[in-house]
């Protein structure tokens, strides 16, 4: 399976497994078990969403959004649990306002679920852990 490194972006091809003990970057060499997410623009955002084969989760946000703000920790932590299976990446809506038209974001934060680069599902508005979980778990 395809998978973007999220230090360099390079598309690294993967036997498909149901766990992971190590898996690097054949570019960069960093682990592809990272699951931190990665900050997108609308120079790299096709890129990613196009050659993940796993299901990437995108949050569309801005700085000077509150539930933004409480949500941001949630979706750092709920990606720890899905290396590999799911890239949880973010798209700052103040600076990316063309990515947020194109998506025809009208509230923030919202999660849009892509996969094989097809919009699968959309949800506004703050998620606790557990509903983001479930999200997750409905998509891969």
């Amino acid at each position: 399976m395809n998978v973007v490194c999220p230090f360099c972006l390079k598309v690294n091809k993967i036997p498909k497994k149901d766990s992971y003990l190590k898996a690097n970057c054949g570019e960069c060499k960093n682990s592809l078990l990272e699951t931190t997410p990665i900050e997108l623009t609308k120079q790299n955002f096709d890129h990613v969403v196009v050659n993940s084969d796993i299901t990437v989760i995108v949050d569309f946000w801005a700085p000077w959004c509150g539930p933004c703000k409480m949500m941001g920790p949630i979706f750092t932590e709920v990606a720890t649990k899905y290396a590999l299976k799911a890239l949880f990446v973010k798209v700052n809506t103040q600076d990316q306002q063309e990515l947020a038209m194109r998506f025809n974001i009208k509230s923030i934060p919202t999660l849009i679920v892509f996969k094989n680069a097809v919009e699968i599902k959309r949800v506004s508005g703050a998620l606790d852990p557990l509903r983001l979980s479930s999200l997750v778990n409905e998509n891969l």
